[in-house]
């Protein structure tokens, strides 16, 4: 993922900054507990494409 590209993506819902979550190629909102994909490299930042977290899978603070 370019960092120039996370310096600047935010949370379509909060417009919280997004976490990386490379393994899984998704960005991720804390605030909102929501996952976006990332496909083919790009990030779908639609709110109808986020997956809300489980509680397993939420980053700790």
């Amino acid at each position: 993922m370019n960092t120039k590209l996370l310096q600047v993506v935010a949370c379509p819902r909060c417009h919280a900054k997004l976490q990386y979550d490379q393994p899984h190629q998704r960005l991720i909102c804390e605030f909102e507990h929501l996952a976006y994909p990332i496909k083919n490299g790009i990030p779908v930042l639609l709110p109808e494409s986020a997956v809300a977290l489980t509680i397993n899978e939420q980053p700790l603070k």
